[in-house]
């Protein structure tokens, strides 16, 4: 949890936030890895459960808005204890340990000495799991430090900002058999998981391409002076490629069987030129304020090619810059049918009128159980009920000692596109391979665990 990551962001601060990232000192890098060279390789977490763990006793770790938000989603779902909660700002903590109270639970242990208080609460507090929704920079710090005290760890996306965060995610978590999972809530909205249902019954055919992204005009975002833009602009500062493709690209890799049967092969990326940022900038501070002088590497639209070892395609989206209307794009092309979902239509050959599409509606008999299932529970959770059906969905498998829906090879999968099309954009668009996190061990299909819900 930076220091940057709440309170008033003002000019001189903005200044040193920008210095800071061409400095390079923004992202801490991780010691010495085995980048694959794997000494837990009779231990893959493929498929990987632990015995029943009921009730689940949660240590949060930022509880600004989306830890918030997961914090009330946990109090309604059964076989749950807050037992613990850590942030930087005193005032966060003891709300939410206001909460807890009212809820019926004993109050959570405070956490809140400084931004590597998490440490503390890893060491000290009898936890199962440790759920952080802290600024990306301390996602796989909390998550790593959670294993190593013997914590299943869960972090929001994405779940590492680099190649060497990406295996020390997976080594941690096969070294101390622990979970650890990314909680992408976007491979619960109910047009992909209908999708998905549609896909795994065939009537797609097989799946060959698929377009994915996140279009989200995040401008205001950046420049409000709290929240996110304590922390995120650094970010467009220092990098330019695709710095947020899980949303987009989870649910397209759970429709194309990535590491269940294929897995990512090699990507080529581009970025265009940075204008957005300065421009609004100019318009809200002035053309001579810090922010509109400011130089943005990240360009305005990155543009991503994935292939897969089995020759199917994803073209992926990443564009927070420009005056647009919200979207993810979701695409997924097979052999006898296409889904869309920005507008939702769906055209199936045998089925479908004749080069024309479909509403959505007429295919709700292939609405996915789970919504069937958690569709009244999850009414006014946050983005339209997901963020209360990831949560739910990771508290069952815990309690019923199931694997969970993903796992850490998914969370670096598909986090580790970012650091990968940085190298592209930088290498004028030159191919570059992804690493291969199972070892070896994606060549075997498996089931979604959410396909498993009747």
């Amino acid at each position: 949890m930076s220091n940057l990551f709440f309170g008033k962001l003002n000019r001189r601060e903005f200044l040193k936030l920008g210095a800071a990232a061409g400095l390079g000192t923004v992202f801490p890098r991780p010691g010495n890895l085995t980048h694959g060279k794997n000494p837990y390789i009779d231990k893959t977490l493929i498929e990987f459960k632990v015995p029943p763990i009921d009730p689940v006793r949660i240590g949060f770790v930022g509880v600004g808005g989306m830890g918030s938000a997961h914090v009330r989603n946990f109090l309604k779902i059964e076989g749950v204890e807050i037992r613990a909660v850590c942030d930087i700002v005193e005032k966060k903590v003891a709300l939410i340990q206001e909460w807890v109270v009212e809820a019926g639970q004993t109050k959570p242990r405070g956490y809140s000495r400084g931004e590597w208080d998490f440490l503390r609460l890893c060491e000290q507090e009898d936890l199962d799991l440790v759920f952080t929704a802290t600024p990306w920079r301390w996602h796989v710090p909390v998550c790593v430090a959670a294993m190593k005290a013997g914590k299943h760890a869960t972090t929001e996306i994405p779940a590492a900002v680099s190649l060497d965060e990406c295996w020390e995610l997976v080594e941690t978590a096969e070294k101390t058999r622990r979970h650890c999972l990314m909680m992408e809530n976007c491979c619960y909205d109910r047009p992909e998981m209908l999708c998905l249902n549609l896909v795994k019954k065939g009537l797609l055919g097989e799946i060959f391409h698929a377009e994915a992204g996140y279009l989200h005009d995040l401008r205001e975002v950046k420049f409000s002076g709290h929240g996110e833009s304590l922390w995120r602009p650094a970010h467009s500062i220092k990098r330019n490629g695709n710095l947020y493709p899980t949303h987009g690209l989870g649910p397209v890799s759970q429709c194309m069987d990535i590491n269940r049967g294929d897995r990512f092969d090699y990507l080529v990326s581009m970025s265009s030129k940075s204008m957005g940022l300065n421009l609004y900038a100019a318009k809200k501070f002035g053309p001579d304020s810090p922010e509109a002088r400011q130089r943005y590497t990240l360009g305005d639209v990155n543009v991503s090619l994935i292939h897969t070892v089995k020759g199917k395609i994803i073209t992926l989206y990443h564009d927070t810059s420009s005056p647009r209307p919200y979207s993810r794009i979701h695409i997924v092309q097979g052999t006898k049918g296409i889904f869309e979902k920005y507008p939702n239509r769906v055209h199936i050959e045998g089925r479908s009128p004749e080069h024309k599409w479909e509403e959505l509606e007429n295919y709700m008999e292939f609405d996915h159980p789970i919504w069937k299932q958690l569709e009244e529970k999850s009414k006014g959770a946050g983005h339209g009920g997901i963020d209360f059906i990831e949560d739910f969905r990771l508290i069952e498998a815990l309690r019923n000692g199931m694997p969970t829906d993903f796992d850490v090879y998914d969370a670096a999968s598909w986090s580790v596109v970012s650091a990968l099309s940085e190298r592209s954009v930088a290498k004028r668009s030159n191919p570059v391979d992804f690493p291969d996190f199972t070892r070896g061990k994606w060549r075997f299909p498996r089931k979604l665990h959410v396909m498993e819900v009747e």
